[in-house]
């Protein structure tokens, strides 16, 4: 079965961007390409916390993740090379679109005074996206957490620039921040 997100990018986004940006050629509309979630433990942390991540990050995508290592040591971190200091997932196809449609239909929304996310990309057309805490997904239970988990969300698209990679986004459902209205009030 394909997933909602994806039928709606096909039938319904990728008309509207190449009528808005006059493409030429369906391979030129930006699409995502993937979606990388990633999540860090403390170096002195026991092997249990960094065991729930990775139980955490699965239940959220929908497949195994991998363990991250360090790259150099810090000693100021008490961190030696090839210790492990994280999870991550990369999520490609139908699974990233499941993903996509909970994050932005279901998981955001439940967030307290919400009201929208940064509209800032990284000067390529790939969007960053940081949690604080994991329980915002309907998967994780707050029970089972000892300590909070932050998250790190990644959506890479095929987008040119920011704009394209903005436009992208927003016509998928990502509930960016309205830009607030200048006061008309000068100062005496």
């Amino acid at each position: 079965m394909t997933p909602y997100l994806k039928t709606y990018y096909r039938e319904t986004v990728v008309p509207a961007l190449t009528e808005s940006q006059g493409y030429k050629n369906l391979h030129q509309v930006p699409a995502v390409e993937k979606i990388v979630l990633n999540t860090g433990v403390t170096a002195s942390a026991e092997k249990s916390v960094l065991a729930d991540a990775q139980k955490d990050l699965s239940l959220i995508s929908g497949q195994q993740s991998i363990v991250t290592l360090a790259r150099t040591s810090i000693s100021n971190f008490k961190l030696r090379q090839g210790m492990p200091i994280g999870a991550k997932v990369t999520m490609r196809g139908d699974r990233m679109f499941e993903f996509l449609y909970r994050l932005v239909s279901i998981a955001l929304p439940t967030i307290r005074d919400f009201r929208g996310v940064s509209s800032k990309l990284d000067g390529n057309g790939n969007y960053n996206l940081g949690i604080s805490d994991v329980t915002i997904f309907p998967e994780i239970s707050i029970e089972g957490h000892k300590t909070p988990m932050g998250l790190d969300i990644t959506i890479v698209t095929t987008a040119k620039s920011d704009d394209e990679g903005r436009e992208l986004l927003r016509l998928l459902g990502m509930p960016f921040r309205r830009p607030e209205p200048a006061s008309n009030a000068t100062a005496a």
